[in-house]
């Protein structure tokens, strides 16, 4: 019996050796570019659109390109709940691409002005479907933002920092994971660029929960524009 025991430990310890050794991180550099218009419409009803093309492989290849729209209505000048629906576009080397859906309620409010910044909250909820599935899969994301005036009394440069953490609520068929999904942290600045037009640059880094114990980081160099009326 001890040696039964000792031969299972042992066995036990070269697949838990096998799993780590499986388990990996892969890396890569990426370009991300956003351009987002938004306004009233009339009166509390305000407007989203977005169109992002994403470009990874060592900024070689377009890896994703995603457009969102979406409508809102104004509570208070620093809270909005949105409508919102993503179509997305995953482009496969020699096959078909992979298309995914997605239908967003989300809420924006100002937290508050602490340290002489502003502090803002994006909650978004999603119900997503994808092309190479049959299964909706439900992600809750949540932002925590903070941008600082460099100069004080002058929006033409602010210091900008975010995080953002995405977990999804259920498992698909076509690969989420229940749990865990990822983390997005940015660090950089934003420029004004007349009016109320902005314009956000800096880097990124999206950490991303893979199965098996896998992970992937991503390195984006990353440009938003905001247009603004």
């Amino acid at each position: 019996m001890r040696r039964l025991l000792s031969a299972l430990f042992l066995c036990a310890s070269l697949l838990g050796i096998a799993g780590q050794a499986q388990a990996r991180t892969s890396q890569d550099e990426q370009l991300w570019l956003n351009l987002t218009a938004m306004g009233p419409v009339s009166g509390r009803l305000v407007y989203l659109a977005e169109i992002q093309p994403r470009v990874g492989d060592g900024i070689s290849r377009l890896d994703q390109l995603i457009l969102r729209g979406a409508v809102g209505w104004k509570l208070s000048p620093g809270l909005t709940l949105y409508q919102g629906y993503a179509h997305v576009v995953l482009p496969v080397d020699g096959g078909r691409d992979v298309n995914e859906e997605r239908s967003f309620q989300q809420a924006s409010w100002i937290v508050g002005k602490p340290w002489g910044g502003e502090l803002s909250s994006r909650t978004r909820l999603e119900q997503r479907w994808r092309s190479d599935g049959d299964d909706m899969g439900w992600r809750l994301r949540e932002m925590l933002r903070y941008e600082k005036p460099l100069k004080p009394g002058s929006n033409a440069v602010n210091a900008l920092i975010y995080g953002e953490g995405f977990v999804a609520l259920n498992s698909t068929d076509w690969g989420a994971k229940g749990g865990f999904d990822q983390l997005r942290s940015f660090i950089g600045a934003e420029l004004g660029l007349g009016g109320a037009s902005t314009a956000e640059i800096g880097y990124l880094n999206q950490y991303i929960n893979q199965r098996a114990g896998n992970s992937r980081v991503n390195h984006v160099a990353s440009v938003t524009i905001f247009f603004r009326h």
